[in-house]
């Protein structure tokens, strides 16, 4: 029987000493008018404002969001990426798995525990909303910081691709049978800090640490500074032991923790370039089409403001760290023994009616009716039969053993994958053209951690995690317009722990809301392997997060 939530962050606060406190934010969701690429379109803010607010708390800290909707037309939830949400499985916040969709008009409370420090982001996890705009930074401070005396300040970058275009409009266009190349829609802009000119002001002689934050819908952007090496501290909220870096290639979701020292002798500003990587592969050497850099923003560290601003900085070849190699800072071995192994081939696929997907093992996410976690918490000792769910690509692990995800990456592009409920161990990821995982692969025996890994062309990624997070966590593509194409799949950790597992009354009520069944199979059914009701054939009309009366 799971514990109530509240008594457990009770016991949280009492462990975590009295300076704990609770971290409140009330968040209308709305509509805004903003042009950050000079075009003006309407974006997801947050209290009638856009760039959307930071959420901020302290190791320790009860964080509470209520969140009420007020976009009149479409539904929404919200997701903490890298927020590991241990004992908090209901609040992971992706729609259709760990809740329903919230409708226009109603509210839900999410409250977490600022367990582990670190940069990470919260963003919309309904059908392809958050490149829309509903997206922000997301910052837990840690007392215990290994990196405390080595800056002075703190500077937060996030980049992105930007699309003119809402969601809803591109993936009609895109999940189509005439789109038999599976083409993805493509950006118009690159964008820094939403909008901003990327001016960053600094002092001769002074550290900072810069928290890159990535969220485009779909490409990773490069960043190199002229003159100024970085030395990355953490990559994904993860301490890695300080790495000088010239360059390096963030992916969608990914972040990175930098210090960047400003010469004490400083004379000008500082140009950094920001790149946007379009391509399906930067390194290789002979690509069936020619490398494009259309979409890059030049910024500058701005030493003084008198001085020229309009420098920019030349890269004759994009040859990122390698951030596979990162060393942790807590030095931990790779576990094992490995107890179980899931093992997903990714490539793009057709459905039954000639829609272009995304599959895993050569099959395709399909939303259910009732959101996974709430089968996991009503089907007693049925919550480990994996039919149960339908065609979410579930897999079951134990409470305690040691699981090893291989991803084979049949595709010709690079791909990021992200793991909801842990920061992985990345044991291996070579480089394009690899082939197929085999067992005797070599592997890194202190591996880095971090949540979400970009994995090479007809290349394959090792990743291990410890089964000690029990709840229903997604495992997808990080590029959202791949999730939208099915490019998902399920692992159910420890689910004979989330037996009768206790969900929030008004994460219930936002169910009932929305006419959706919150027990049984993933059709409501009480029989688990009542299979009527069952959606196994994806929808041929894209409507995503759009909401009608009676939907």
């Amino acid at each position: 029987m799971h514990r109530g939530y509240l008594s457990f962050l009770l016991a949280l606060v009492q462990t975590t000493g009295s300076l704990a406190k609770a971290v409140n934010y009330d968040w209308n969701v709305t509509w805004v008018s903003a042009n950050p690429d000079g075009f003006s379109r309407p974006v997801i803010g947050i209290n009638g404002e856009w760039p959307c607010p930071m959420i901020e708390a302290d190791v320790g800290d009860i964080v509470t969001i209520n969140l009420n909707n007020q976009l009149g037309n479409e539904t929404t939830g919200l997701h903490f990426h890298g927020i590991n949400q241990v004992s908090s499985n209901e609040m992971d916040g992706a729609v259709g798995v760990n809740q329903c969709p919230l409708s226009p008009g109603h509210s839900v409370k999410y409250r977490f525990f600022a367990d582990t420090p670190g940069t990470y982001w919260w963003h919309s996890h309904s059908m392809g909303q958050y490149p829309d705009g509903l997206r922000g930074p997301l910052i837990i401070h840690d007392p215990d910081d290994p990196y405390e005396d080595d800056y002075d300040e703190e500077v937060i970058i996030t980049l992105s691709d930007w699309y003119r275009e809402q969601t809803p409009t591109l993936m009609t266009t895109m999940l189509d049978p005439n789109n038999t190349n599976f083409a993805p829609p493509l950006p118009n802009s690159t964008i820094i800090n939403e909008g901003g000119d990327g001016h960053v002001t600094v002092e001769a002689g002074k550290t900072y640490r810069f928290r890159f934050i990535n969220w485009s819908a779909m490409f990773s952007t490069f960043i190199q500074f002229d003159s100024i090496d970085m030395d990355v501290i953490s990559i994904d909220a993860s301490y890695v032991k300080r790495q000088s870096a010239k360059q390096l290639r963030i992916s969608s979701a990914q972040r990175f923790d930098v210090l960047i020292t400003i010469p004490e002798d400083a004379d000008k500003n500082y140009p950094y370039l920001v790149a946007l990587d379009m391509n399906q592969d930067f390194a290789d050497p002979d690509p069936p089409r020619p490398l494009t850099w259309t979409l890059n923003v030049t910024g500058q560290l701005i030493t003084d403001s008198d001085k020229d601003k309009s420098g920019t900085l030349t890269v004759q070849k994009f040859e990122p760290y390698d951030d596979a190699t990162f060393a942790p800072h807590d030095e931990e071995s790779a576990y094992g023994p490995v107890d179980r192994r899931w093992i997903l081939n990714f490539d793009y696929c057709f459905d039954v009616n000639g829609y272009p997907r995304a599959c895993f093992n050569d099959t395709t996410y399909i939303a259910q009716k009732v959101p996974a976690l709430y089968s996991a918490a009503s089907l007693g000792d049925n919550n480990t039969k994996i039919d149960a769910y339908g065609q979410i690509g579930a897999f079951v692990v134990e409470e305690g053993e040691v699981l090893e995800i291989v991803l084979n990456n049949r595709n010709p592009a690079i791909h990021p994958f992200h793991l909801h409920g842990h920061q992985f161990q990345v044991l291996a990821r070579p480089e394009s053209g690899a082939g197929n995982w085999s067992v005797d692969v070599d592997v890194n025996e202190t591996p880095p951690r971090r949540d979400t890994v970009a994995v090479n062309p007809e290349s394959y990624a090792v990743f291990r995690i410890k089964a000690d997070n029990p709840g229903v966590f997604l495992f997808h593509c990080h590029v959202e317009w791949h999730v939208e194409m099915g490019l998902t799949a399920t692992l159910l950790e420890a689910p004979e722990k989330i037996r009768d597992y206790k969900i929030p009354q008004d994460h219930l009520d936002a169910c009932d809301a929305m006419g959706i069944p919150t027990s049984g199979n993933a059709a409501g059914n009480e029989d688990w392997d009542d299979t009527d009701g069952f959606v196994t054939v994806p929808p041929t009309t894209y409507t995503g997060s759009l909401y009608t009366q009676g939907s």
